[in-house]
């Protein structure tokens, strides 16, 4: 778990049973949109939910977002929503996390390992760990 700076970290495994198990969790993928349209997407469809998407670094200066907060919110989330942030490795949705934790959202947790993972040890990502490699259902747009 985590030093109360958000929830916790989950293994993608973990992070769709929660969804699978709870109406109210929602799944927040805070790639860029370049990452959205080439490296694939968690799809929610067979549980009946959709992925929210707001970046947490604005492409190409990969500034951080400073609308992230009320982006997330925008959508009718309230501070009592279970939000599991998901990124490429679970670097940025961890700060995601702590970020709208600090903002008074209590229970955001990171999905660690994120959509792709850890690199191997010929830097590829998508073969170590992460929500494509625990076979967890994905798509390309």
């Amino acid at each position: 778990m985590s030093d109360d700076t958000y929830a916790g970290d989950l293994a993608p495994k973990q992070t769709w049973e929660m969804l699978a198990e709870n109406p109210k969790a929602r799944l927040v993928d805070v790639r860029t949109d370049a990452e959205f349209a080439y490296v694939g997407n968690p799809d929610l469809s067979g549980l009946g939910k959709e992925v929210i998407r707001v970046y947490w670094q604005v492409f190409p200066d990969m500034d951080v977002n400073p609308d992230f907060v009320d982006q997330v919110a925008a959508g009718g989330i309230g501070k009592d929503t279970p939000l599991l942030f998901i990124c490429r490795s679970g670097v940025r949705s961890r700060y995601a996390a702590e970020a709208m934790t600090a903002a008074g959202f209590q229970e955001c947790y990171n999905v660690a390992g994120g959509f792709e993972g850890d690199p191997d040890d010929q830097g590829h990502r998508g073969t170590v760990n992460g929500w494509k490699v625990d076979g967890l259902p994905w798509r390309q747009r």
